[in-house]
Formats: structure tokens, C-alpha cells, sequence
């Protein structure tokens, strides 16, 4: 397991078994259907306990949503390009778990100092020099914003923002998951100013409009950052592009365990077969089904013989968040030297945040001294259906925000437009499928997958991947790997008790 910081770290030790399949008799056979972080989760779960794994993966890459796929430049040039910025916080132990087994160190990954929030007023958050225990990393990022006033803390509404103090899963859920998030601030008398840098830059790393999310997933978020993490606010990212940085390595290391990875195969139906399933022509005894919720609805429509009426309702109901646009220019002349890797806004859509990659990752930073240049990503979430307008907004906003760059050449432009992302709406917690499915055999895994531990984005993924793997490790007497997480309650004792009293959020301030 990775370092952990946090002495309240949650420890869910893993089933007993044998160390390997070997001992069975016959290795049992699993297909993987998904190469991105839930699939390779669970793939190295069964791989390291001797179990037969083919990977099946639609893309020619791994890594899924955090994958990179080769492009050139307009001068022939080769570069890595990907869905945008990944932040890989210290407290996704599950993830850091699996990424450890090829860089125990995890010197693969760097660390960011900071990641400032901006609003349209030019006021501006830090998360840098706050203490890492809970509440006093909250308390004094709030008394030291801009945004935030100490007479703001004597109007919120402590009833009703208890489910904050004490968020546990999935309590929180039955507590708020029938009110929207931007519902929910408005009623605590969370300040508005303090709202777009503090909340909005979390639910819209889900894609979403905080209008569109439900408040249990946003006060999810809250707890794992920070009230109920002591593993700090900043985080890291991978110093070089995410195939050679993560899942090269990743994939020679199942490859290394007799995995069959196979990229560019798209699985459209899953059959039951007496004994297993048939997939893409070869029998299995089980499956993991670790697509994007485009995907699993897809793969489970072409597939009427798996599970139950209700169950594959459950399926189709899933939603995908807006779509959302990563714009990627390299341009002739570096930003001023006091930019930061990162930089997360508010109220200035369409524009979410602005990285700088050379800042941080190799083959960036290589190409920004070679030419005296920079390259900056800049992302919109929940961006609507007119993707060239968006691109052209996020433009002018980068100059606004880095007037340096106004005169700047395009030497290349990547501009990739997504609409896979799940969507965690309001309501929609007690339909959201879970790992185990009424099929045996049958297991699912991603971030849109219900798992009832207070985890969110890369590390559901991870988690409910190391999930999956461990129920069918457990089914076939095999040996399972631990997990952890952050505390799935609130870090005060009374605050806590109090939130498991107040029961369901009023309804008066729901839809």
C-alpha cells in the first residue's frame, strides 16, 4: 500500500484465501470489458492471484478517460494529447495503490505547490500553507479568502449544513441526494462570491452545473477534501504524458502476469453461457464490465440475457454529464513566469481552469524550450451543443486572464469535444447500480457505479475496480486486496452524532 498521512484512515482488510489460482486446479478465466482505471483495477486484482484476464479496450490506448493518443502538429511534430488535466490527490489511496505497483515510489507523479481560484472580479483563492487537519484546513481557508467573510460563517445555517460535518456513505445520500447542490448552498446561506471558488470548482469536476448535481455527491466531494481528509488539499500529477508516465508501464506489468490486453476491440454483447459467458466469441467464467456509461448501456441493450428487468433498467437510467471541451494550444512564447500549473475559475464561463503543462510535464516542457513557447489546456465544463463558440470564448478569456498570450502564435490546436462523463443527478443515488449485479459471475466497475465508501471521480473507479475483483477472488476462495479510505463519518465526534440525527434534508428546499 501507498503512504498514508492520515492515522484515521479507513482500513477494509482483504478477504482470506489462496495466493493463487494455481492452486484450483484450473485457472479461472475473467474478461475485462474497459481499459481505463476501473478495468485495469480490476484486471490486476485478478492477476496477481494467478487469474487468466483479458483486457478488452475499444481505444488503440489504455488508461481510458485518463489515457493519451500520439498527434502531429501542424510542422509534423509529435505530440501526446488526452482528455485534459487529471489532479491524483493524496488521499486516493486505491488509486495511488494500483499506480504504486510499477513506481513504488510514485516518483512518476510530481507534486503541484498550489492551484489558485480566480473569479470574474479578480479575487483569488490558495490552497497553499493551510494546515492538513480537519476542520482547520476548511476554517482557515475561509477565514483567509478574498471571497469568504467572518461574518459570512455567522449566517450559515447550521441545521441544515450539519450533512457537511458528519457526511458518511451512504447516509449522506439518504440525508441529501433528493436537492440539487446550488439548491443546497443557497439554503445553508453559503456566500455567493465564496460559492463559485470553494463549490462550483468541485461539482464541476464532475461536468456538471452545480443546478444539475445532486447535493449528497457535492457534500461527498466536501468531505473527502476537506472535512474529512488530513491528507491535505494539494496534489499531483503524472510528469510525463499519462501512456508513459501510467499505463505503458501498467500494461507490461499485467503482460508480465499473462493478461491479454487488447486495444481496439470493441465488445458489443455479453452472453450467458452455462458454466460463463460468452464474449467476443471465447468463453468465460466471469466478466467485468468497466465501461463509460455510454458503453455499459450500449453493451448491456446488445445483451438481453443478463440480468433482471429492474436491474437493466437501473442500467439504462444512468445519464452522461454535458458535454465538455479541452482546448490544448502550443503557442511561440512561454506565459509569464509567476503562472501557475494550474488555475481553477469562477463565474467566467465558459472557462473552468487553465493549465500550463510545462509547468509539469516533460514532453511539454521539452517542446516549450525548444521553440520558446508554452503549452496551455484550457477546459469547459458543461459547455454546451456549439463547441467552435466555446473554443473561441475560452481563447479570449486565456488573454483576458494571461494577456501575455493576446499576441501569441498558434504554432498547433487540439480541440476535443466529450459527452461520456457520468452524471450523478438528483435522485439518482438509489437507482445507481452496484458492483454486484443479480448475475453471477457478472460484476460492474467504474466511477458511475454505486460503492458505498466516501469515494469520488478516479478513485471510484479504482476503488470500485479493486471491488470487483475482490468478489470474484472471494468467490473462487482466492485472496483479496485491501482498501482504504478516508473516515466514512465526520471527523468531530458531537457534530457527527448531531448530523445522524437531523435526518433527511428539509424538503421544502428540494424540487
Amino acid at each position: 500500500m501507498t503512504p498514508v498521512r492520515d492515522r484515521r484512515a479507513e482500513l477494509h482488510p482483504a478477504s482470506p484465501g489462496l495466493p493463487d489460482a494455481g492452486a484450483l486446479g484450473r485457472r479461472p478465466r475473467a474478461a475485462v470489458v474497459g481499459g481505463g482505471i476501473a478495468g485495469l483495477t480490476a484486471a490486476t486484482g485478478l492477476a496477481e492471484r494467478g487469474v487468466e484476464v483479458t483486457v478488452f479496450e475499444r481505444e488503440r490506448y489504455l488508461g481510458g478517460r485518463a489515457g493519451g493518443w500520439a498527434e502531429r502538429l501542424p510542422d509534423g511534430t509529435g505530440v501526446t494529447m488526452s482528455r485534459g488535466f487529471h489532479a491524483f490527490f493524496r488521499q486516493y489511496y486505491n488509486l495511488r495503490a494500483l499506480l504504486a505497483r510499477t513506481d513504488p515510489g510514485l516518483r512518476r507523479l510530481t507534486p503541484v505547490p498550489d492551484y489558485p481560484l480566480v473569479d470574474a472580479l479578480g479575487r483569488t483563492d490558495t490552497f497553499a500553507g493551510l494546515p492538513r487537519t480537519p476542520p482547520l484546513n476548511a476554517l482557515a481557508f475561509a477565514l483567509r479568502s478574498p471571497t469568504f467573510r467572518a461574518r459570512d460563517l455567522l449566517r450559515l445555517d447550521g441545521r441544515r449544513a450539519l450533512p457537511l460535518a458528519g457526511v458518511g456513505v451512504p447516509r449522506v445520500y439518504e440525508q441529501l441526494d433528493h436537492v440539487d447542490a446550488a439548491t443546497f448552498l443557497s439554503a445553508i446561506n453559503f456566500p455567493v462570491a465564496a460559492r463559485h471558488l470553494a463549490f462550483e470548482v468541485f461539482s464541476r469536476s464532475f461536468f456538471a452545473d452545480p443546478a444539475e448535481l445532486s447535493a449528497a455527491e457535492l457534500a461527498t466531494m466536501f468531505h473527502l477534501y476537506f472535512l474529512g481528509s488530513a491528507e491535505g488539499l494539494l496534489f499531483d500529477v503524472p510528469a510525463e504524458p499519462f501512456p508513459r508516465a501510467l499505463w505503458d508501464p501498467l500494461g507490461e506489468y499485467l503482460t508480465s502476469r499473462r493478461a491479454d490486453l487488447r486495444t481496439g476491440v470493441s465488445v458489443t454483447a455479453v452472453e450467458p453461457r452455462p458454466g460463463g459467458f460468452l464474449v467476443d466469441g471465447e468463453l468465460f467464467d466471469a466478466v467485468v464490465l468497466a465501461c463509460d456509461v455510454p458503453g455499459l448501456r450500449r453493451v448491456v441493450a446488445g445483451s438481453p440475457g443478463l440480468g433482471t428487468e429492474d436491474w437493466r433498467a437501473r442500467v439504462a437510467r444512468l445519464r452522461t454529464a454535458p458535454p465538455f471541451v479541452v482546448r490544448r494550444l502550443w503557442l511561440d512564447r512561454p506565459v509569464d513566469a509567476t503562472r501557475a500549473a494550474f488555475l481553477g475559475t469562477g463565474g467566467l464561463r465558459p472557462l473552468d481552469n487553465i493549465s500550463v503543462l510545462d509547468r509539469y510535464e516533460g514532453e511539454a516542457r521539452r517542446w516549450a524550450r525548444r521553440h520558446h513557447g508554452s503549452v496551455v489546456e484550457l477546459h469547459a465544463y458543461a459547455a454546451g451543443d456549439d463547441p467552435g463558440r466555446v473554443a473561441h470564448d475560452l481563447d479570449k478569456l486565456l488573454h483576458r486572464l494571461y494577456p501575455e498570450t493576446a499576441d501569441a502564435r498558434v504554432v498547433g490546436a487540439s480541440t476535443l469535444v466529450r459527452e461520456d462523463c457520468p452524471l450523478f443527478p438528483v435522485g439518482g443515488f438509489a437507482h445507481r447500480p452496484t458492483v454486484e449485479t443479480p448475475q453471477p459471475g457478472l460484476l460492474l466497475a467504474g466511477d458511475a457505479i454505486r460503492v458505498d465508501l466516501p469515494v469520488a471521480l478516479m478513485e471510484r473507479a479504482a476503488t470500485t475496480g479493486w471491488t470487483a475483483a475482490n468478489t470474484l477472488l472471494r468467490r473462487w476462495g482466492l485472496a483479496g486486496h485491501p482498501l482504504r479510505s478516508v473516515p466514512n463519518h465526520g471527523r468531530i465526534a458531537l457534530l457527527d452524532r448531531l448530523a445522524a440525527r437531523t435526518g433527511g434534508f428539509p424538503a421544502a428546499a428540494g424540487r
